[in-house]
């Protein structure tokens, strides 16, 4: 039986591979895609996960919401790194599809309809599950799991000397969600940055006249070129796709449960997640944390995925 997911999403690039194999992955059921502000602002978020779709064109098209403005938007996103649109410049038209809910709202109806049966992946900023703490607490307990790609334990920050993205746009959502009553799986910077790829990459992808391929060999090179530029990388690491396959393989990686927090307030710590490590901790185990992967196992079963995929979408 494939597993129901919500993936909760701030659409750029790394966001749209993750996107095209958990589609079409038969261990998986994607009931929606919830986007929220992150890569780009709410608005550019919602067209490029309803352009996402209708490119991949699935046999049974997810559910989509809308997107809200965060009320802490830092001045910092990613889209240094993805292009203005998010999407390496695909430029979706603007959304003609009307959504009827508001992500988080999307969210808590399909997990009543579905009490334990669905994991939420978080491959973006916490601001749709945030709200939901905030405005339907009840529903938490019905989420089977929540998978949050974000943060990092020991190694350095992407956004900041010491803050992951996702976490640094919007701490205050990330601490909320931390302290939920919900199961949580994180899979931090310290396991999805040492996933990585060369730009062979490219000639291991579903040829272009896929829609999957498409899409891919659309998106991609920019990525790779931009590492380069603005990076000095010869490599690009595929977080969001690394928390996929830790939906789907989660024996392919070590897990250590952890008690962890985020910071909030601090000038130069925004976002910067902390654990109690002490050999006597005095924090309570809230979550399990991806502490080590097998990377020649996560990076094939990403190509793998990737290539069925384009087999879908011939």
């Amino acid at each position: 039986m494939s597993r129901k997911i919500i993936i909760d999403c701030d659409p750029g690039i790394d966001d749209a591979v993750a996107i095209t194999m958990a589609l079409f992955d038969p261990r998986l059921d994607v009931v929606a895609i919830t986007p929220t502000a992150g890569t780009v602002d709410a608005e550019q978020a919602n067209t490029n996960a309803m352009g996402i779709i209708d490119q991949l064109d699935p046999a049974r098209y997810p559910q989509i919401g809308t997107a809200a403005v965060p009320s802490d938007p830092p001045m910092l996103d990613d889209s240094h790194l993805n292009g203005p649109d998010g999407l390496a410049g695909y430029n979706f038209p603007s959304a003609t599809r009307q959504n009827d809910h508001s992500s988080d709202k999307l969210m808590a109806d399909l997990i009543r309809r579905h009490p334990g049966e669905i994991t939420v992946v978080c491959l973006g900023p916490l601001t749709n599950l945030a709200r939901l703490c905030r405005m339907d607490p009840s529903v938490l307990p019905l989420i089977d799991k929540v998978v949050i790609s974000g943060g990092a334990v020991s190694h350095s920050g992407n956004a900041t000397a010491v803050s992951e993205m996702n976490f640094f746009f919007d701490p205050a959502s990330a601490k909320q969600v931390f302290a939920s009553a919900t199961t949580k799986s994180l899979v931090p910077l310290d396991v999805t940055d040492g996933v990585t790829f060369g730009v062979d990459l490219l000639e291991k992808l579903p040829a272009e006249t896929t829609r999957a391929g498409k899409l891919l060999h659309k998106i991609l090179p920019y990525k790779f070129r931009i590492s380069h530029q603005k990076l000095g990388r010869e490599v690009i690491p595929l977080q969001d796709a690394t928390a996929i396959i830790a939906v789907s393989e989660p024996e392919l990686f070590q897990w250590e449960d952890m008690a962890g927090d985020v910071e909030v307030n601090g000038a130069l710590t925004r976002g910067m997640t902390v654990f109690d490590r002490r050999l006597r901790p005095e924090w309570s185990v809230n979550m399990e944390v991806a502490r080590r992967a097998s990377v020649a196992d996560v990076r094939d079963a990403i190509v793998r995925s990737i290539r069925y995929a384009g087999q879908q979408t011939r």
